[in-house]
Protein backbone atom coordinates (compact mmCIF):
# COMPACT_ATOMS: atom_id res chain seq x y z
CA UNK A 1 0.00 0.00 0.00
CA UNK A 2 2.96 2.24 0.32
CA UNK A 3 3.55 2.40 -3.13
CA UNK A 4 -0.08 3.51 -3.88
CA UNK A 5 0.76 7.11 -4.04
CA UNK A 6 3.52 6.54 -7.04
CA UNK A 7 0.46 4.51 -9.10
CA UNK A 8 -1.75 7.41 -8.63
CA UNK A 9 1.19 9.85 -9.48
CA UNK A 10 0.81 8.33 -13.34
CA UNK A 11 -3.28 7.88 -12.80
CA UNK A 12 -3.28 11.66 -12.42
CA UNK A 13 -0.83 12.46 -15.37
CA UNK A 14 -2.08 10.08 -17.83
CA UNK A 15 -5.39 11.97 -17.29
CA UNK A 16 -4.65 14.94 -18.28
CA UNK A 17 -3.35 16.29 -14.67
CA UNK A 18 -0.31 18.46 -15.19
CA UNK A 19 2.73 16.86 -13.34
CA UNK A 20 2.73 19.53 -10.40
CA UNK A 21 -0.39 19.32 -8.92
CA UNK A 22 0.29 15.23 -9.62
CA UNK A 23 3.19 15.25 -7.36
CA UNK A 24 1.55 17.57 -4.96
CA UNK A 25 -1.56 15.78 -5.12
CA UNK A 26 -0.22 12.40 -4.51
CA UNK A 27 1.66 13.38 -1.88
CA UNK A 28 -1.04 14.82 0.32
CA UNK A 29 -3.13 12.04 -0.52
CA UNK A 30 -0.48 9.40 1.43
CA UNK A 31 -0.04 12.46 4.73
CA UNK A 32 -3.81 12.75 4.64
CA UNK A 33 -5.18 8.92 4.33
CA UNK A 34 -1.84 6.82 5.19
CA UNK A 35 0.14 8.97 7.20
CA UNK A 36 -1.73 10.88 10.19
CA UNK A 37 0.88 11.86 11.73
CA UNK A 38 2.28 14.38 9.86
CA UNK A 39 0.06 17.42 10.06
CA UNK A 40 -0.90 18.62 6.49
CA UNK A 41 0.40 22.07 7.35
CA UNK A 42 4.13 20.95 7.79
CA UNK A 43 3.46 19.27 4.29
CA UNK A 44 2.19 22.58 2.80
CA UNK A 45 5.16 24.25 4.57
CA UNK A 46 7.93 21.67 3.13
CA UNK A 47 6.11 22.96 0.24
CA UNK A 48 6.85 26.40 0.38
CA UNK A 49 10.39 26.23 1.99
CA UNK A 50 11.45 23.97 -1.23
CA UNK A 51 10.50 27.50 -2.86
CA UNK A 52 12.89 29.19 -0.94
CA UNK A 53 15.94 27.86 -2.18
CA UNK A 54 18.94 29.72 -3.42
CA UNK A 55 19.98 27.62 -5.77
CA UNK A 56 16.56 27.63 -7.66
CA UNK A 57 17.39 31.38 -8.33
CA UNK A 58 19.10 30.19 -11.32
CA UNK A 59 16.11 29.11 -13.21
CA UNK A 60 14.60 32.40 -13.93
CA UNK A 61 17.89 33.72 -14.78
CA UNK A 62 18.79 31.27 -17.31
CA UNK A 63 15.32 31.44 -18.17
CA UNK A 64 15.73 35.21 -18.87
CA UNK A 65 18.46 35.18 -21.04
CA UNK A 66 17.73 32.58 -22.79
CA UNK A 67 14.37 34.80 -24.03
CA UNK A 68 16.37 38.06 -23.93
CA UNK A 69 18.92 35.98 -26.64
CA UNK A 70 15.90 35.86 -29.00
CA UNK A 71 15.02 39.06 -29.24
CA UNK A 72 18.80 40.40 -28.99
CA UNK A 73 19.47 39.18 -32.47
CA UNK A 74 22.06 36.46 -31.10
CA UNK A 75 19.91 33.41 -32.33
CA UNK A 76 20.21 34.90 -35.47
CA UNK A 77 24.28 35.31 -35.72
CA UNK A 78 24.47 31.40 -33.97
CA UNK A 79 22.18 30.77 -37.34
CA UNK A 80 24.12 32.69 -39.77
CA UNK A 81 26.92 30.97 -38.54
CA UNK A 82 26.18 27.53 -38.57
CA UNK A 83 24.37 28.27 -42.27
CA UNK A 84 28.60 29.72 -43.23
CA UNK A 85 30.01 26.77 -41.44
CA UNK A 86 27.79 24.10 -42.92
CA UNK A 87 25.76 25.12 -45.19
CA UNK A 88 27.70 24.16 -48.22
CA UNK A 89 27.32 20.33 -47.16
CA UNK A 90 24.73 17.52 -48.81
CA UNK A 91 21.51 18.26 -46.81
CA UNK A 92 22.85 22.45 -45.83
CA UNK A 93 19.91 23.23 -44.15
CA UNK A 94 19.36 19.83 -42.54
CA UNK A 95 22.93 20.54 -41.41
CA UNK A 96 22.65 23.60 -40.29
CA UNK A 97 19.70 22.47 -37.97
CA UNK A 98 21.85 20.63 -36.25
CA UNK A 99 24.74 23.00 -35.78
CA UNK A 100 22.59 25.75 -34.32
CA UNK A 101 20.84 23.46 -31.50
CA UNK A 102 24.17 22.61 -30.75
CA UNK A 103 24.87 26.49 -30.41
CA UNK A 104 21.83 27.16 -28.99
CA UNK A 105 22.49 24.26 -25.69
CA UNK A 106 24.26 27.20 -24.32
CA UNK A 107 21.48 29.78 -24.63
CA UNK A 108 18.21 28.48 -24.46
CA UNK A 109 18.59 25.51 -22.32
CA UNK A 110 14.91 24.00 -23.21
CA UNK A 111 14.85 21.43 -25.49
CA UNK A 112 10.96 22.65 -26.35
CA UNK A 113 11.79 26.27 -26.66
CA UNK A 114 14.51 25.01 -29.20
CA UNK A 115 11.99 22.93 -30.72
CA UNK A 116 8.97 25.37 -30.93
CA UNK A 117 11.88 28.22 -32.33
CA UNK A 118 13.38 26.21 -35.18
CA UNK A 119 9.99 25.03 -36.80
CA UNK A 120 9.08 28.36 -36.85
CA UNK A 121 12.36 29.62 -39.00
CA UNK A 122 13.87 26.58 -40.24
CA UNK A 123 11.36 24.08 -41.18
CA UNK A 124 9.82 26.85 -43.65
CA UNK A 125 12.92 27.65 -45.22
CA UNK A 126 13.45 23.91 -45.69
CA UNK A 127 10.37 23.67 -47.32
CA UNK A 128 11.40 26.25 -50.00
CA UNK A 129 14.49 24.26 -50.51
CA UNK A 130 12.94 21.31 -51.16
CA UNK A 131 12.81 19.47 -48.24
CA UNK A 132 9.83 17.18 -46.96
CA UNK A 133 8.23 18.75 -44.03
CA UNK A 134 7.58 15.77 -41.95
CA UNK A 135 11.75 15.04 -42.74
CA UNK A 136 12.59 18.71 -41.82
CA UNK A 137 9.82 18.76 -38.49
CA UNK A 138 11.84 15.39 -37.74
CA UNK A 139 15.45 16.67 -38.07
CA UNK A 140 14.02 19.99 -35.65
CA UNK A 141 12.99 17.52 -33.36
CA UNK A 142 15.67 15.39 -33.30
CA UNK A 143 18.13 18.09 -33.17
CA UNK A 144 16.95 19.63 -30.24
CA UNK A 145 17.33 17.00 -27.99
CA UNK A 146 20.95 18.67 -27.76
CA UNK A 147 20.06 21.37 -26.55
CA UNK A 148 19.30 20.31 -22.93
CA UNK A 149 23.11 17.70 -23.02
CA UNK A 150 24.69 21.33 -24.07
CA UNK A 151 25.38 23.73 -21.21
CA UNK A 152 23.41 25.82 -19.49
CA UNK A 153 20.37 23.62 -19.76
CA UNK A 154 17.93 24.09 -16.92
CA UNK A 155 17.64 19.86 -16.59
CA UNK A 156 21.26 19.80 -15.93
CA UNK A 157 20.75 22.40 -12.87
CA UNK A 158 17.40 20.17 -11.80
CA UNK A 159 19.78 17.14 -11.64
CA UNK A 160 22.31 18.55 -9.93
CA UNK A 161 20.14 19.68 -7.27
CA UNK A 162 18.09 16.72 -6.57
CA UNK A 163 21.63 14.64 -6.71
CA UNK A 164 23.89 17.09 -4.89
CA UNK A 165 26.73 17.00 -7.26
CA UNK A 166 28.40 20.14 -8.81
CA UNK A 167 26.59 21.98 -11.14
CA UNK A 168 29.84 22.99 -12.79
CA UNK A 169 30.84 19.76 -13.16
CA UNK A 170 27.68 18.86 -14.61
CA UNK A 171 27.56 21.58 -17.30
CA UNK A 172 31.46 21.19 -18.60
CA UNK A 173 31.00 17.32 -18.63
CA UNK A 174 27.31 18.07 -21.00
CA UNK A 175 30.27 18.76 -23.90
CA UNK A 176 31.44 16.03 -25.08
CA UNK A 177 27.97 14.26 -25.00
CA UNK A 178 26.33 16.81 -27.21
CA UNK A 179 28.76 16.77 -29.46
CA UNK A 180 28.27 13.45 -29.91
CA UNK A 181 24.97 13.57 -30.78
CA UNK A 182 25.39 16.49 -32.80
CA UNK A 183 28.29 14.35 -35.37
CA UNK A 184 25.99 11.20 -35.17
CA UNK A 185 22.88 13.03 -36.14
CA UNK A 186 24.95 15.04 -39.04
CA UNK A 187 26.21 11.99 -40.48
CA UNK A 188 22.96 10.71 -40.44
CA UNK A 189 21.31 13.69 -42.16
CA UNK A 190 24.39 13.14 -44.58
CA UNK A 191 23.52 9.88 -45.72
CA UNK A 192 19.75 10.79 -46.03
CA UNK A 193 20.24 13.30 -47.81
CA UNK A 194 22.64 11.90 -50.53
CA UNK A 195 20.15 8.99 -50.82
CA UNK A 196 17.24 12.17 -51.62
CA UNK A 197 19.62 14.42 -53.46
CA UNK A 198 19.03 17.08 -51.12
CA UNK A 199 21.10 20.19 -52.39
CA UNK A 200 22.99 22.31 -50.14
CA UNK A 201 22.08 25.80 -49.07
CA UNK A 202 25.11 27.28 -50.52
CA UNK A 203 26.82 27.08 -54.05
CA UNK A 204 29.95 26.34 -52.64
CA UNK A 205 31.99 26.14 -49.30
CA UNK A 206 32.68 29.89 -47.50
CA UNK A 207 35.82 31.04 -47.88
CA UNK A 208 37.74 31.71 -44.59
CA UNK A 209 37.74 35.24 -44.86
CA UNK A 210 33.69 35.00 -45.11
CA UNK A 211 33.70 32.34 -42.28
CA UNK A 212 36.32 35.07 -40.58
CA UNK A 213 34.21 37.94 -40.88
CA UNK A 214 30.87 35.90 -39.54
CA UNK A 215 33.21 35.15 -36.82
CA UNK A 216 33.70 38.52 -35.36
CA UNK A 217 30.00 39.53 -35.92
CA UNK A 218 28.98 36.58 -34.25
CA UNK A 219 31.81 36.55 -31.79
CA UNK A 220 29.69 37.35 -28.53
CA UNK A 221 26.92 35.13 -29.19
CA UNK A 222 29.79 32.42 -29.37
CA UNK A 223 31.76 33.32 -25.93
CA UNK A 224 28.40 33.72 -23.89
CA UNK A 225 28.23 30.46 -22.85
CA UNK A 226 31.98 29.97 -22.65
CA UNK A 227 32.32 32.90 -20.35
CA UNK A 228 29.96 31.44 -18.34
CA UNK A 229 31.45 27.56 -18.42
CA UNK A 230 34.96 29.29 -17.37
CA UNK A 231 33.80 31.13 -14.91
CA UNK A 232 32.20 28.94 -12.73
CA UNK A 233 35.92 26.65 -13.23
CA UNK A 234 37.37 29.25 -11.69
CA UNK A 235 34.88 30.22 -9.16
CA UNK A 236 34.14 33.43 -10.34
CA UNK A 237 30.67 33.23 -9.56
CA UNK A 238 28.19 30.63 -8.43
CA UNK A 239 25.69 28.81 -11.02
CA UNK A 240 22.65 31.44 -9.93
CA UNK A 241 25.31 34.47 -10.08
CA UNK A 242 26.33 33.32 -13.78
CA UNK A 243 22.39 33.09 -14.40
CA UNK A 244 22.73 36.77 -13.34
CA UNK A 245 25.72 37.71 -15.10
CA UNK A 246 24.47 35.63 -18.51
CA UNK A 247 21.18 38.13 -18.30
CA UNK A 248 23.17 40.98 -17.73
CA UNK A 249 25.87 40.18 -20.30
CA UNK A 250 23.05 39.65 -22.90
CA UNK A 251 21.19 42.90 -22.31
CA UNK A 252 24.18 44.72 -22.95
CA UNK A 253 24.91 42.51 -26.52
CA UNK A 254 21.27 43.24 -27.88
CA UNK A 255 21.64 46.73 -26.56
CA UNK A 256 24.94 47.97 -27.16
CA UNK A 257 26.60 45.81 -30.02
CA UNK A 258 23.94 44.38 -32.04
CA UNK A 259 21.60 47.14 -31.10
CA UNK A 260 18.64 44.74 -32.08
CA UNK A 261 16.72 44.69 -28.15
CA UNK A 262 15.03 47.67 -27.55
CA UNK A 263 12.04 48.68 -24.73
CA UNK A 264 9.07 47.07 -26.76
CA UNK A 265 10.89 43.70 -25.77
CA UNK A 266 10.67 44.17 -21.98
CA UNK A 267 7.15 42.60 -22.12
CA UNK A 268 7.83 39.58 -24.02
CA UNK A 269 10.84 38.64 -22.14
CA UNK A 270 9.13 39.01 -18.86
CA UNK A 271 6.16 36.99 -19.81
CA UNK A 272 8.44 34.41 -21.23
CA UNK A 273 10.40 34.51 -17.97
CA UNK A 274 7.54 34.12 -15.55
CA UNK A 275 5.68 30.91 -17.52
CA UNK A 276 8.87 29.46 -18.12
CA UNK A 277 9.89 29.44 -14.57
CA UNK A 278 6.85 29.30 -13.26
CA UNK A 279 6.25 25.97 -15.20
CA UNK A 280 9.52 24.19 -13.64
CA UNK A 281 9.96 25.99 -10.12
CA UNK A 282 6.02 24.43 -9.21
CA UNK A 283 6.89 21.42 -10.92
CA UNK A 284 10.33 21.28 -8.81
CA UNK A 285 8.81 22.43 -5.33
CA UNK A 286 5.75 19.65 -6.00
CA UNK A 287 8.38 17.09 -6.55
CA UNK A 288 10.20 18.26 -2.84
CA UNK A 289 6.69 17.41 -1.26
CA UNK A 290 6.72 14.16 -3.26
CA UNK A 291 10.32 13.27 -1.68
CA UNK A 292 9.56 13.63 1.22
CA UNK A 293 6.96 10.99 0.63
CA UNK A 294 9.64 8.25 -0.62
CA UNK A 295 12.03 9.28 1.98
CA UNK A 296 9.74 8.95 4.64
CA UNK A 297 8.85 5.36 3.69
CA UNK A 298 12.52 4.75 2.43
CA UNK A 299 11.22 3.76 -1.04
CA UNK A 300 15.03 4.40 -2.61
CA UNK A 301 16.92 2.35 -0.11
CA UNK A 302 14.12 -0.56 -0.66
CA UNK A 303 14.04 0.12 -4.55
CA UNK A 304 18.04 0.13 -3.67
CA UNK A 305 18.20 -2.94 -2.08
CA UNK A 306 15.72 -5.20 -4.38
CA UNK A 307 17.87 -4.14 -7.52
CA UNK A 308 20.98 -4.91 -6.15
CA UNK A 309 19.68 -8.82 -5.17
CA UNK A 310 18.75 -8.78 -8.77
CA UNK A 311 21.99 -7.86 -10.16
CA UNK A 312 25.14 -6.00 -8.74
CA UNK A 313 26.93 -6.07 -11.95
CA UNK A 314 27.27 -2.80 -13.28
CA UNK A 315 26.72 -2.53 -16.73
CA UNK A 316 23.75 -4.90 -16.98
CA UNK A 317 22.31 -2.50 -14.46
CA UNK A 318 23.07 -0.15 -16.77
CA UNK A 319 21.34 -1.50 -19.49
CA UNK A 320 18.15 -2.04 -17.55
CA UNK A 321 18.33 1.49 -16.33
CA UNK A 322 18.39 2.94 -20.24
CA UNK A 323 15.65 0.40 -21.17
CA UNK A 324 13.31 2.18 -18.49
CA UNK A 325 14.36 5.71 -19.10
CA UNK A 326 14.11 5.65 -22.57
CA UNK A 327 10.05 4.31 -22.03
CA UNK A 328 9.68 6.86 -19.27
CA UNK A 329 10.62 9.59 -21.32
CA UNK A 330 8.40 8.58 -23.88
CA UNK A 331 5.40 9.09 -21.92
CA UNK A 332 6.94 11.74 -19.37
CA UNK A 333 7.97 15.52 -20.19
CA UNK A 334 12.26 15.35 -19.68
CA UNK A 335 12.05 17.80 -16.66
CA UNK A 336 9.06 15.79 -14.75
CA UNK A 337 10.75 12.71 -15.66
CA UNK A 338 13.75 14.07 -14.11
CA UNK A 339 12.45 15.25 -11.10
CA UNK A 340 10.05 11.97 -10.41
CA UNK A 341 12.81 9.41 -11.26
CA UNK A 342 16.39 10.96 -10.13
CA UNK A 343 15.57 10.31 -6.49
CA UNK A 344 14.88 6.99 -7.06
CA UNK A 345 17.58 5.72 -9.30
CA UNK A 346 20.80 7.70 -8.06
CA UNK A 347 20.95 5.98 -5.01
CA UNK A 348 21.10 2.94 -7.24
CA UNK A 349 24.21 4.49 -9.32
CA UNK A 350 25.87 4.94 -6.04
CA UNK A 351 25.61 1.75 -4.87
CA UNK A 352 27.03 0.21 -8.14
CA UNK A 353 30.11 3.04 -7.50
CA UNK A 354 28.71 5.28 -10.95
CA UNK A 355 29.69 8.17 -11.04
CA UNK A 356 26.76 10.60 -10.05
CA UNK A 357 28.00 13.28 -12.80
CA UNK A 358 28.43 10.22 -15.72
CA UNK A 359 24.73 9.39 -14.09
CA UNK A 360 23.34 12.70 -14.83
CA UNK A 361 24.28 12.92 -18.22
CA UNK A 362 23.01 8.76 -18.79
CA UNK A 363 19.85 10.08 -17.42
CA UNK A 364 19.04 13.46 -19.29
CA UNK A 365 20.42 12.01 -22.73
CA UNK A 366 17.83 9.09 -22.18
CA UNK A 367 15.22 11.38 -21.46
CA UNK A 368 15.79 13.51 -24.49
CA UNK A 369 15.74 11.01 -26.57
CA UNK A 370 12.32 9.66 -25.42
CA UNK A 371 10.94 13.15 -26.12
CA UNK A 372 11.28 12.17 -29.87
CA UNK A 373 10.12 8.34 -29.42
CA UNK A 374 6.82 7.58 -30.20
CA UNK A 375 3.68 7.45 -29.20
CA UNK A 376 3.85 10.21 -26.85
CA UNK A 377 7.46 11.89 -27.16
CA UNK A 378 7.09 15.93 -26.09
CA UNK A 379 9.43 17.07 -28.89
CA UNK A 380 7.48 15.30 -30.95
CA UNK A 381 4.22 17.08 -29.83
CA UNK A 382 5.95 20.23 -30.14
CA UNK A 383 7.94 20.24 -33.50
CA UNK A 384 4.27 18.51 -34.92
CA UNK A 385 1.79 21.26 -33.53
CA UNK A 386 3.51 24.21 -34.94
CA UNK A 387 4.38 22.70 -38.49
CA UNK A 388 0.98 20.71 -38.46
CA UNK A 389 3.05 17.54 -39.72
CA UNK A 390 0.57 14.18 -38.85
CA UNK A 391 2.20 12.23 -36.22
CA UNK A 392 2.12 8.90 -38.66
CA UNK A 393 4.44 10.83 -41.06
CA UNK A 394 6.67 12.07 -38.77
CA UNK A 395 7.34 8.64 -37.10
CA UNK A 396 8.44 7.28 -40.58
CA UNK A 397 10.79 9.84 -41.04
CA UNK A 398 12.34 10.24 -37.39
CA UNK A 399 13.42 6.38 -36.93
CA UNK A 400 17.21 7.00 -38.73
CA UNK A 401 17.36 9.90 -36.07
CA UNK A 402 16.60 7.62 -32.87
CA UNK A 403 18.47 5.10 -34.24
CA UNK A 404 21.74 7.88 -34.29
CA UNK A 405 20.86 8.89 -31.24
CA UNK A 406 20.76 4.98 -29.36
CA UNK A 407 24.50 4.41 -30.87
CA UNK A 408 25.35 7.83 -28.98
CA UNK A 409 23.79 6.45 -25.56
CA UNK A 410 25.79 3.61 -25.36
CA UNK A 411 28.69 5.31 -25.85
CA UNK A 412 27.64 7.95 -23.38
CA UNK A 413 26.78 4.98 -21.30
CA UNK A 414 29.76 2.64 -21.46
CA UNK A 415 32.50 4.92 -21.74
CA UNK A 416 32.70 6.96 -18.30
CA UNK A 417 36.33 8.31 -19.25
CA UNK A 418 34.80 9.80 -22.34
CA UNK A 419 32.06 11.68 -20.31
CA UNK A 420 34.38 12.52 -17.11
CA UNK A 421 37.37 13.67 -19.25
CA UNK A 422 37.01 17.63 -19.34
CA UNK A 423 35.20 17.52 -15.61
CA UNK A 424 38.56 15.49 -14.68
CA UNK A 425 40.54 17.76 -16.75
CA UNK A 426 39.46 21.19 -15.35
CA UNK A 427 39.08 19.95 -11.49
Amino acid sequence: MIYLPILLLFVLYFAGIPIAYALLGSAIFYFTFFDAGMPPDLVLQRFVSAAASFPLLAIPFFVMAGSIMNYSGISKRLMQMAEVLTGHLKGGLAQVNVVLSTFMGGISGSANADAAMQSKILVPQMEKKGYGRAFSTAITASSSAISPVIPPGIVMIIYALIAQVSIADLFIAGYVPGLLMAVALMITVSMIARKRNYSPSRSSKARWKEIGRQFIDSIWSLLLPLGIILGLRFGLFTPTEAGAIAVLASICIGVFIYKELTLSHIKPVLLETIYGTGTVVLIIVAASVFGYYLTWERIPQDLTAMILEFTSNKYVMLALINVFLLIIGMVLEGGAALIILAPLLVPVALALGIDPVHFGMIMIVNIMIGGITPPFGSLMFTTCSVTKVPVVDFIKEVWPFILALLVTLMIITYAPALVLFLPNLLS
